[in-house]
């Protein structure tokens, strides 16, 4: 399984390509989306409410001795609470072939979430000295219904009018297609047949039919070996692997071949067999089943702005609190053991760069001549220093790399160039985890695998992260972290 590792590339940001992208189209339909789901989400609740004031003299004249602030406030609220639970569902993904009766059941519990969570801060509002908004039952089923409902009938006119402007070039994605046999070519006619997909085959790679002949006028582009080639030249946004009578190992190959890139791949049914790791998900492009290698969330820029501004309102939050342990940590090593306070080491990060990380001292000033690999009852590790990694203390300093945008507060753990050079030779997509910045914490640590633990189990778990980011992802392992380490369970050494 060697072959379909990737090569380490300390410097693979230089060559890397940007291919364009319609991120100014994309952004604007899901913003429609949004308004689309905010507006049948407001008219619903405030029509229920409005409707049901009318009847109820009681229910009037609460509502009308409420401070006028408090409609406000809950309304956006519910509009917050609404947003996120559309979000976190994947209802802003602008999918293509997504069944519109699945949808619609994303968007009954998404509303059912939101609308259960704005009923929570509401009956919190006495704490914070804020009245109360009168509800009754009415009111909530009527709401919730008609919100349902209206979400679903806008997402239906949304869908058409996206469906009409892809089918006229907005929100384009261009596909390349591995083999141009009866696989490749059922592929190529089911995306003909659905121009409202949005979908354009750019061309074939196929080891069978010659480069530059037309195959069902498509041109064949290369043979296998030139795929990453061909997507950078074609700027593709998605790779789907239509092979037959190929083995898993020929089939990761070719995954290999074009995983550094940043497109979407996925494989035809041919392949279901062949592939069994939890990497893989299924999905379908009208009717036509493929299994969807995922590719990292990341590689959208709304996405990578949400992450940025959720590292640096953690960094900025814990740098600003922290800065008086800080300092005491500092004074404490200054007086337990000679040499610096900080200890600055090359780590490998986003796309194989190195940098400096920063972290407080916890060895002996020697401790590099002695050895290279931290392990368990580590002599060299001072009194001091099996404390602050014990909490892991001595990472504080982390968050000054993060400010800087070299590290991220959630990722892969990083490591130094020489065991990244040597794990990327042994370990199957090892350099894949380093699609994402390096992280304070990660998948891997929340789930015990810190300090000198199987390399092979941690890649898994980073590489699962990297696979399916998500910004809830990113706050469930924040707070896993902070409870792990409060609760005594941080297995760090």
């Amino acid at each position: 399984m060697a072959a379909i590792s990737s090569a380490p590339r300390p410097r693979a940001a230089a060559n890397k390509v940007t291919r364009p992208r319609s991120w100014v189209a994309r952004t604007m339909l899901t913003l429609a989306l949004m308004a689309c789901d905010s507006l049948a989400v407001n008219a619903a609740f405030v029509g229920a409410y409005a409707w049901a004031v009318r009847g109820d003299a009681e229910l009037e004249a609460a509502f009308a001795a409420i401070d006028p602030v408090t409609w406000p406030v809950i309304l956006l609220l519910l509009n917050l609470s609404m947003a996120a639970a559309f979000a976190s569902g994947g209802l802003y993904a602008l999918r293509r072939g997504l069944s519109r009766v699945d949808e619609a059941f994303k968007v009954a519990i998404a509303i059912s979430l939101g609308a259960f969570a704005t009923l929570i801060v509401n009956s919190l509002l006495p704490q914070f000295n804020r009245d109360l908004l009168p509800l009754n039952e009415r009111i909530l089923l009527v709401g919730w219904v008609g919100a349902i409902v209206g979400a679903a009938l806008l997402r239906m006119v949304h869908r058409t009018i996206l469906a009409a402007l892809r089918t006229r070039g907005v929100d384009i994605r261009r596909v390349i297609i591995v083999g141009a046999r009866e696989p490749g070519r059922v592929v190529l006619d089911t995306i003909r047949r659905r121009p409202d997909m949005g979908y354009r085959v750019a061309g074939f790679i196929s080891n069978s039919a010659p480069v530059g002949t037309l195959v069902e006028g498509v041109p064949v582009l290369g043979r296998t070996t030139a795929l990453g080639r061909v997507v950078r030249a074609t700027h593709a946004d998605e790779v789907i692997i239509a092979l037959s009578g190929r083995t898993s190992v020929e089939v990761l190959e070719l995954v290999a071949l074009a995983e550094d890139e940043s497109v979407e791949i996925k494989l035809y049914p041919d392949a279901f067999q062949l592939i069994t790791n939890n990497d893989i998900s299924i999905g379908d492009v009208s009717g036509l089943p493929l299994v969807g290698i995922r590719n990292v969330a990341l590689d959208s820029p709304v996405n990578r702005a949400l992450k940025r501004g959720l590292d640096l309102v953690v960094a900025s939050t814990v740098l600003t609190f922290g800065s008086p342990i800080m300092l005491l940590i500092a004074l404490l090593i200054k007086l337990e053991s000679h040499g610096p306070v900080f200890f600055v080491q090359e780590r490998v990060g986003l796309d194989g760069k190195p940098f400096p990380t920063f972290k407080f001292r916890t060895m002996r000033a020697n401790a590099a001549q002695v050895g290279n690999w931290t392990t368990k009852d580590d002599p060299r590790v001072t009194t001091l220093g099996r404390f602050l990694r014990r909490y892991s203390l001595d990472e504080l300093p982390q968050f000054i790399n993060v400010i800087r945008g070299e590290m991220s507060v959630v990722g892969p753990r990083p490591e130094q160039p020489v065991w990244v050079e040597r794990f990327s030779q042994s370990i199957p997509r090892y350099m894949r985890r380093h699609k994402q910045k390096a992280g304070i914490t990660g998948w891997a640590q929340v789930n015990g695998l810190r300090g000198d633990t199987s390399i092979e189990e941690r890649t898994r778990y980073d590489l699962y992260y990297v696979e399916n980011w998500s910004l809830l992802f990113d706050v469930k392992i924040i707070i896993k972290t902070i409870v792990d380490i409060v609760a005594g369970r941080n297995r760090g050494y």
